[in-house]
C-alpha cells in the first residue's frame, strides 16, 4: 500500500478532518500543545519564563486540564521544565546543547531522507515537486512566516516517509529543542534564501531516488545551520 504526500495543511487547520465528539478531546489537547509549542519556538516565552496555567487558560481559551496536559507533553519533548510544588516553565535550551541536539539530528534526519527516497511512489514525488515550489516562492515573496510552516511540514513528512517508526520517534523529541535557536535563522531573510535552496536540494535528491544524495543533502544542510547558528552567536 503507497503512502502519498499530502498539501501542507493550512495553518490552524484540523488536520484529521474529523469533527466527531469522541475525538474532540484529544484535538483540543493535541490544538492547545500545538499552540504553546509554537508560542515557545517563535520566542513569545522566554527560557526560564514561568507557565501559569491559569494564564495559558485564558490566553488559548482552554481548560485548566488541556493545558496541564499540554504542559506534560511539551515537558517530554524537553520544551519545558516541570518544577516541583512550582508549575512548568520554558526550558533554557543553550547554544551549545542545540548544536549538540543539531548534530544528533545530521544522523537520524539523513538516514529518513535515504530510506524515503528508496519508498518514494510517483505521488509522493509529484506532492514533493510542489512542495519545493511553494518553499521557493515563499522565499521569493518574502513569506517568511509561510515558509518556515512549509519548512517545518516538509521535515514531518520525511519523517513519515521514511517508514522508520525509530528514527521519527527520536526526530519528533529532538526537533522540538534545537528548533527554537533555528528559528532565529528562519526569519532572516537572507539566511532563507541560502536555505530554501538547500531544501529544494534535499528533495530534488529523494525526487530522484538516491538515498546517498539526500542523506549528504540534509547532512550539508545541518553543518550549514550549525555554522550560521554561531556566527549569529557570535
Amino acid at each position: 500500500m503507497s503512502m502519498t504526500v499530502q498539501d501542507p495543511p493550512a495553518a490552524g487547520a484540523n488536520p484529521s478532518g474529523s469533527a466527531g465528539a469522541a475525538d474532540a478531546p484529544v484535538n483540543a489537547d493535541a490544538r492547545v500543545t500545538d499552540l504553546i509549542r509554537d508560542a515557545i519556538i517563535r520566542g513569545e516565552y522566554a527560557p526560564n519564563q514561568r507557565l501559569i496555567e491559569a494564564d495559558l487558560s485564558s490566553t488559548f481559551s482552554a481548560s485548566r486540564a488541556t493545558v496541564r496536559t499540554a504542559l506534560l507533553e511539551l515537558a517530554s519533548e524537553g520544551l519545558v521544565e516541570r518544577l516541583p510544588n512550582r508549575g512548568s516553565r520554558v526550558r533554557a535550551i543553550s547554544l551549545d546543547e542545540a548544536i549538540e541536539i543539531i548534530e544528533v539530528r545530521m544522523g537520524v534526519e539523513g538516514l529518513c531522507a535515504a530510506k524515503t527516497a528508496l519508498n518514494l511512489t510517483d505521488a509522493d514525488a509529484t506532492a514533493l515537486e510542489r512542495l519545493r515550489d511553494d518553499m521557493v516562492a515563499s522565499v521569493a515573496e518574502g513569506d517568511l512566516v509561510e515558509y518556515s510552516r512549509l519548512n517545518q511540514y516538509l521535515d514531518v513528512r520525511i519523517r513519515e516517509l521514511s517508514r522508520h517508526a525509530t528514527a521519527s520517534d527520536v526526530l519528533a523529541r529532538l526537533h522540538a529543542q534545537s528548533v527554537r535557536h533555528q528559528f532565529k535563522l528562519s526569519s532572516r531573510p537572507q539566511r532563507a534564501k541560502v536555505s530554501v535552496l538547500q531544501h529544494a536540494d534535499i528533495i530534488d535528491a529523494i525526487i530522484a531516488r538516491d538515498p546517498d544524495g539526500a542523506e549528504q543533502a540534509v547532512r550539508s544542510h545541518l553543518r550549514s545551520v550549525i555554522d550560521a547558528l554561531r556566527e549569529l552567536e557570535s
